[in-house]
């Protein structure tokens, strides 16, 4: 199980859509966390409102902020790439679909353009894993 988690494909091609999807996950998800880079905090973000009216609504936005955080980590460093893609493609996911589908496409009016590549960003790694420069890749043998 743990190799099939870990393997992945021999190219360089993944690694800067990988390093740059890990430090914007990883940045959005310290804002919330920890309030660093202008952020507003954990118990700010806990306060609001989770999409589709999921309940409680502190639990959902607690494990989005902490998906965003460590998902970044695994998917920037290439270690359990394809987990860490799959905390982000969900939390892109609900993102797109419950925030900012609504407001159409352009994200100059909130739309769901920036979360679309993000979410796509996020699916190619969980299918394809952190490629070369990972350390998925020297997990797997360079297979």
């Amino acid at each position: 199980m743990a190799v099939s988690l870990t393997s992945t494909i021999n190219t360089w091609a993944l690694l800067p859509m990988r390093l740059a999807l890990g430090v914007i996950f990883f940045a959005h998800g310290a804002q919330k966390l920890f309030g660093v880079w202008g952020g507003r905090g954990f118990s700010v973000w806990i306060s609001g409102v989770a999409p589709f009216g999921l309940q409680p609504s502190w639990l959902w936005l607690g494990a989005a902020a902490f998906a965003e955080f460590v998902g970044g980590l695994l998917v920037m460093f290439g270690f359990m790439t394809r987990i860490g893609a799959l905390l982000l493609t969900c939390v892109m996911g609900i993102a797109m679909a419950g925030v900012h589908w609504k407001n159409g496409l352009f994200l100059n009016n909130g739309g769901f353009e920036y979360t679309l590549a993000l979410l796509a960003m996020s699916l190619t790694l969980l299918i394809a894993g952190g490629g070369n420069g990972s350390i998925d890749f020297q997990r797997s043998g360079g297979k």
